[in-house]
């Protein structure tokens, strides 16, 4: 297989900035700054020599090693994107699960949750959220699942404690344009069997994600691709002729069409939405991180779970309870999560305490809320009130279970 990469696109990605120095730091200097530089003490010179050595010591392959060690702080620190619309979408999460960010100054980094007096907030890059989870200056994070394949890199050390976040929503895919010699190419496979692609003049493919596009190519198959990155907007690359087609995150696909590119069968590389990521090492090593993590993952199960979902409650006649639930379930949109509840109803006539009539409780979803009123109307409910369901804890949370299962707990 014959996947290139130019030259000047690094591949070799770095767990935390704080650990590789800069090349810049290494390069040629003039002749009068030469003058100068000499009046640097051997011991600074000797600092940026261990810390030269420390970081090389500690990262391989691109990844932290097992080296690294979580002790050292109580704190448990939580990564959360710095900007755009996963970091609001994420402190709007948070704070729906009554978890509400306190940042003195919009320009600090560093943040806190009363609720969790164990933890402290920090504002980072997605990419630079899953990097300092592997070098340990991380425990948790949250960010899409697109950028914890693409900078984690298979990493043991990530774990994925909850995957589906219900924002952030996107997918990773492979587009071309829909004219020339592209026109009648719909699937990878057709465009992998094209005759133009040789070895001197491979498939070109713009692209921001430099581990991911090789790796999916590879897993399909595909020979004689040269991938490039860049960044901003890749949409433009194949209309310039800098590129064959693009690998990038598709939305809505609007602004695809719109530069004349399509999607082809086959091309998806991976589905993303925003996740709750952790570091295997802190949950196992630090300290109260893995009680924190439950209850986090607790607040957010109760509350996907209940988004979107209204509790329905109405007044029916009947002889029992019985009888009521028989009517109920004759209707197929009042069965509820577990229900219908039915209960009776008091009321007090001629000095004498009797039973009229019986509430039913039902919990629907928003799409059907219409629809279950019109269904307890006919079969004699009255009085029908709705709220929507903020919370909706079970028994057990699964995710809870199966993260135990993957920690060997």
């Amino acid at each position: 297989m014959s996947i290139s990469v130019p030259l000047n696109t690094t591949l070799t990605l770095s767990p935390s900035s704080s650990l590789v120095p800069s090349l810049s730091l290494f390069s040629p200097i003039s002749s009068s700054a030469a003058v100068s530089s000499c009046g640097i003490s051997r011991k600074c010179l000797r600092m940026v020599t261990s810390c030269v050595s420390s970081a090389q010591s500690s990262v391989k392959n691109g990844a932290a090693t097992d080296s690294v060690s979580v002790v050292g702080r109580e704190l448990i620190r939580l990564g959360l994107p710095s900007k755009g619309r996963m970091a609001e979408d994420s402190s709007n999460l948070l704070k729906d699960c009554q978890l509400f960010v306190k940042q003195v100054n919009p320009r600090q980094y560093v943040a806190q949750i009363p609720q969790l007096p164990n933890t402290e907030v920090w504002f980072q890059r997605p990419k630079d959220i899953v990097r300092k989870l592997l070098s340990g200056d991380l425990d948790l994070g949250i960010v899409g699942l697109d950028i914890v394949n693409e900078f984690g890199q298979g990493n043991n050390d990530l774990i994925i404690v909850h995957e589906a976040l219900n924002f952030g929503d996107c997918h990773l895919s492979l587009a071309i344009p829909n004219y020339g010699i592209f026109e009648n190419i719909n699937s990878l496979k057709e465009l992998s069997e094209m005759p133009q692609w040789t070895e001197e003049r491979p498939l070109r493919v713009a692209t921001g994600f430099t581990y991911l596009g090789p790796k999916f190519m590879k897993e399909n198959g595909i020979k004689h691709v040269a991938f490039s990155t860049a960044d901003g907007a890749l949409e433009a690359a194949p209309a310039m002729g800098i590129a064959d087609a693009i690998l990038d995150l598709v939305s809505s696909g609007t602004t695809l069409k719109e530069n004349n590119l399509k999607e082809i069968k086959g091309g998806v590389v991976l589905e993303s939405q925003a996740a709750l990521v952790a570091s295997r090492r802190a949950l196992t090593e630090r300290k109260g991180a893995l009680d924190t993590v439950h209850e986090i993952l607790e607040r957010f199960e109760a509350h996907l779970k209940a988004d979107g979902q209204f509790t329905v409650v109405a007044n029916m006649r009947g002889t029992d309870a019985e009888e009521v639930a028989e009517r109920v379930q004759t209707q197929p949109l009042l069965s509820g999560l577990q229900g219908p509840t039915i209960s009776p109803v008091y009321c007090k006539r001629d000095g004498k305490v009797s039973i009229e009539y019986y509430a039913i409780v039902i919990c629907v979803p928003k799409k059907a809320l219409y629809q279950s009123v019109q269904q307890l109307r006919a079969v004699g409910g009255s009085g029908v009130l709705v709220s929507p369901l903020t919370y909706i804890f079970d028994e057990d949370t699964p995710r809870w279970s199966q993260l135990l299962s993957n920690l060997g707990i």
